[in-house]
């Protein structure tokens, strides 16, 4: 469907990934389910630690929304730092909340380290108000997290139109640890990283099914097998059958994206000129940036299916014009989708249902940082045999999304309510 379909990142992202199908039965430490940034992250600093590790992706490297998303680097979890430590607790939830402050330090630092390719800015997160329930709640944001030293800063309008170029909002929350790169780039380098660590990366190689073969685990692919005494399944977004019961733990919300070609001098200097990524905080749905070559994306909820055609995506280029009215008559020739994990309590689920399982998923669209940080929590739990302290709830059991199956239509009626609010605003 190239109308429908025609993703910017294959295009930019310059690393390529040799990632042959798995052929034949191999045996390693580690097996990994899932050729995204939690799986790659495992692989990596499971590699780093001495371990094997053989992955398993269904199609190409970084096919899922860990090459797909919008780029943002985003510190912190969905819910401000009050709420995570009512519910966690004032110790765990306390190392939860560091721990994604600091996931995006961690990924910068790692594309720094293993020098990828990937255009990364480290120009700021802004969290953006449109109305007083927005400016109360950015102002929640800046005080929690000057309780805990962080430097998050609020802006007023004038602030806000001079770091946007737009009038549209009331206030924003600027995050400078957070900032923006391109995801497929980044996922691409994270798994030549993890190649050159020592794992091994079969993309192509759709795992089949899991079953227990004495004091290991044995995942079954059409061609071959990996046999592993400690298994990890990282699908995410694309969770099917393969663990009993694990898809019902999210709902696989459809996300979409359009992005312009380079824009030109002019209006370049007037759209975003602080070249922070930025998200609505009425509906986090909605988030856009500029690329290092001058591109507006902007991404939000769409359809939740595949998108038929370009008509699926106006909605996102109306929603820039309302902002930037400059951009009217503009082309928007990339556009595509992917697959969002969401869970029922905006956290990150990382389940152990049984020894040497680790399932993880739900990373409510921070996974850029967030899935990052896992999997490297998730390589210490297993280096350390399950003996490590990490710096998330570790869940003995699947707890299924409630009313999961009606999550489609959940979304749809959430995703017209809003665009119908916002044509009614003007907006």
């Amino acid at each position: 469907m190239p109308d429908a379909f025609r993703p910017l990142y294959t295009t930019t992202a310059k690393p390529q990934v040799n990632a042959p199908p798995l052929a034949g039965e191999t045996r390693a430490d580690v097996a990994i389910v899932g050729g995204g940034l939690t799986g790659l992250s495992s692989a990596l600093h499971l590699a780093e630690a001495g371990l094997s590790a053989t992955l398993l992706e269904a199609r190409a490297i970084g096919n899922g929304c860990s090459g797909r998303n919008g780029g943002q680097v985003n510190p912190g979890l969905k819910l401000l730092p009050d709420a995570v430590e009512a519910r966690w607790g004032k110790d765990l939830g306390g190392r939860m909340v560091a721990l994604a402050h600091r996931a995006p330090g961690v990924v910068f630092d790692l594309i720094d380290k293993h020098g990828i390719d990937c255009a990364p800015a480290r120009t700021g997160t802004i969290r953006a108000a449109v109305d007083a329930a927005g400016v109360a709640e950015l102002r929640e944001l800046v005080r929690q997290s000057a309780a805990r030293g962080g430097a998050v800063r609020l802006l007023d309008g004038a602030q806000m139109r001079a770091a946007t170029g737009s009038d549209f909002y009331r206030a924003g929350a600027l995050d400078p640890r957070g900032g923006h790169l391109n995801p497929l780039a980044y996922t691409r380098g994270l798994a030549l990283a993890a190649q050159r660590a020592g794992a091994r990366l079969h993309g192509e190689s759709p795992a089949l099914a899991v079953a227990r073969e004495g004091g290991l685990w044995r995942v079954r692919t059409a061609q071959g097998a990996v046999l592993a005494p400690e298994l990890v399944i990282a699908t995410n977004g694309y969770t099917g059958d393969l663990w009993p019961g694990l898809k019902r733990v999210i709902a696989p919300v459809y996300t979409y994206i359009a992005a312009t070609d380079p824009l030109p001098e002019a209006l370049r200097r007037a759209v975003m000129p602080a070249g922070s990524a930025l998200y609505e905080a009425d509906w986090e749905g909605v988030y856009y940036r500029l690329d290092e070559a001058g591109r507006l994306l902007i991404g939000g909820r769409g359809p939740q299916r595949d998108a038929r055609s370009a008509a699926d995506y106006r909605h996102l280029a109306r929603h820039a014009e309302a902002r930037w009215p400059a951009l009217k008559g503009l082309d928007w020739p990339f556009r595509w989708h992917g697959q969002v994990a969401v869970t029922a309590d905006h956290f990150p689920h990382l389940i152990a249902p049984e020894p040497g399982v680790h399932l993880m998923l739900g990373y409510n669209g921070r996974g850029v940082a967030m899935a990052t940080v896992a999997g490297a929590a998730i390589a210490t739990r297993i280096a350390s045999g399950g003996h490590a302290r990490i710096d998330l709830p570790v869940r003995p059991r699947i707890t299924p999304m409630p009313l999961q199956r009606f999550w489609r239509a959940g979304a749809e009626i959430a995703t017209a309510a809003f665009l119908l609010r916002d044509r009614l605003r003007g907006r």
